[in-house]
């Protein structure tokens, strides 16, 4: 677990400036360490804006797996990758942005795909939206946007992304909007990002 309460670095703050911090994960408790790296290990800085693989180690952190199953999630020193991608502030603070399994990499690059879903929904048109990577010959990957408009709401795609527009990087903004009647969800709710990447495999993004 983490610590949310204010550190006295924050305790000036107020309005929007406090619960972007509020919003946050927290930072880790006396004698767990917390770290973000890229896919080559390479630890990334404290920057509150540079986010990659969150590893943890501490001895509240598990070591191991019954079995050893998931071994792989466990170096050789002891971090722990929990599978979430995350950016960490100077202060310690830890706020995830996305699974390791869903983050876009585009031109070696990572693109948080929740991010790009809470700022989709902001559209007043928009019920609920989806993002995911779609192969690209170029970069990899490149971002779909997948939308369930709101009923008796006809939003275009150009209007989406005229929405998003300027609130994100360029290289973020999504190459296509797909508009569908449902996105599929699990039992507790959550988007069913592998479902939606089987249902558009072999998708055409216009900029490839």
């Amino acid at each position: 677990g983490t610590l949310c309460t204010m550190k006295p670095d924050y305790a000036g703050l107020e309005g929007e400036a406090r619960l972007d911090v509020q919003s946050k994960q927290g930072y880790p408790p006396f004698g767990v360490e917390m770290k973000v790296t890229d896919d080559d290990d390479k630890e990334l800085p404290w920057d509150g804006k540079t986010f990659g693989r969150l590893k943890v180690r501490g001895p509240a952190v598990a070591r191991a797996y019954y079995g050893g199953i998931g071994s792989e999630q466990f170096d050789e020193e002891g971090w722990f990758d929990t599978g979430d991608v995350a950016h960490i502030d100077p202060s310690g603070y830890m706020q995830i942005t996305d699974r390791a399994k869903d983050v876009i990499k585009s031109g070696g690059e990572w693109i948080s795909t929740i991010e790009l879903e809470n700022l989709a929904v902001g559209h007043p048109d928009v019920a609920e939206a989806a993002a995911i990577g779609i192969q690209h010959s170029k970069w990899g990957e490149r971002p779909l946007l997948v939308v369930v408009r709101k009923p008796g709401r006809e939003p275009t795609k150009m209007d989406i992304l005229a929405f998003m527009d300027g609130k994100v990087a360029k290289w973020w903004m999504p190459d296509d909007v797909a508009f569908v009647d449902e996105i599929p969800h699990t039992a507790t709710g959550k988007i069913q990002k592998t479902t939606l990447r089987q249902q558009f495999r072999g998708y055409r993004l216009p900029t490839d």
